[in-house]
């Protein structure tokens, strides 16, 4: 069961309150009007139910603070106090000192408890259809005793300590609606992003070289001269050979990187507004002829 200081859960609690503030009030007992401390802080459980008032005992204990249930309280603004019911001085002396430092856990909050709940609250009924015989113990029926597991715990358990008494806090709560705004995400579409091959015709020029044989017939300078006849040696069949080449192009595909595609997303904030009809309660007082005063 987490707490937290009023303030902290609303700000705003004074309008709630007209605009007064419990912080500050002054502490009493009830009966004998001594007075006890002042309230330092409220703390509220995560629905904003009212669950202690944090009191310090500047006049009975100094510079202790407690931690005294709400219903152990009774606020009169009237007179702006705060009046305990039945505490005394030997429980302020017993209640373990409130630390704001300090977590408030459950072992800390029964420790608290333990210490109201004495003299017990929770006396067993007589069961008056029974003979009031002195030397017979009366017949008790069987109650369920409080049940202080952690696990199954609420506050509701002890109204005790944690209910408001109806005859010193009568109120009369006025609701109102609020626009409560908020954000949901949705999907709105999906971007697929892929890769395809296109073909095209890639044109390439490769010069490239080829022999040919180019026979050329001369009159040397010495035509017409008797030659020996070891020079003039006929031989039929005599050949001369020369080989020719050419260049083919060769040509092959090779793959390079082109480019990099990066994918990413980017947040556009915008504001949307939007109304609704809102409802509120007001208080209408029918008091006529009556003395009705309103704070």
């Amino acid at each position: 069961m987490v707490l937290h200081k009023l303030e902290d859960f609303e700000p705003n609690y004074r309008d709630a309150f007209e605009g007064h503030d419990i912080n500050g009030l002054g502490v009493y007992t009830q009966g004998t009007d001594e007075k006890v401390g002042t309230v330092s802080d409220v703390l509220v459980d995560e629905e904003g139910h009212f669950r202690y008032l944090v009191v310090d005992l500047g006049f009975w204990i100094f510079g202790k603070k407690v931690l005294l249930p709400i219903g152990r309280a009774r606020i009169d603004y009237n007179v702006d106090r705060v009046y305990t019911i039945g505490l005394t001085r030997e429980q302020a002396e017993d209640l373990p000192e409130f630390n704001e430092r300090q977590t408030l856990d459950y072992d800390y909050e029964e420790r608290v408890r333990g210490v109201y709940r004495q003299p017990t609250d929770y006396n067993l009924p007589i069961d008056a259809s029974g003979p009031l015989d002195p030397l017979t113990p009366p017949l008790v029926p069987p109650v369920a005793p409080l049940d202080t597991t952690p696990a199954r715990y609420t506050y509701e358990n002890e109204p005790s300590l944690y209910g408001l008494n109806e005859q010193d806090h009568q109120t009369l709560r006025l609701y109102e609606e609020r626009l409560i705004a908020s954000k949901r995400r949705q999907k709105t579409g999906e971007v697929s992003i892929g890769k395809r091959v296109e073909t095209d015709t890639a044109r390439v020029a490769v010069p490239v070289e080829r022999e040919r044989v180019v026979i050329e017939r001369v009159t040397p300078a010495d035509a017409g001269t008797a030659a020996s006849g070891r020079e003039a040696d006929f031989h039929e069949g005599e050949v001369a050979r020369i080989e020719i080449h050419e260049e083919t192009a060769d040509v092959r595909k090779e793959a390079f990187l082109r480019e990099e595609v990066r994918v990413r997303k980017v947040v556009d904030q915008d504001t949307v507004e939007t109304q609704e009809t809102v409802r509120r309660e007001e208080l209408d007082v029918n008091s006529t002829n009556l003395p009705v005063e309103e704070r």
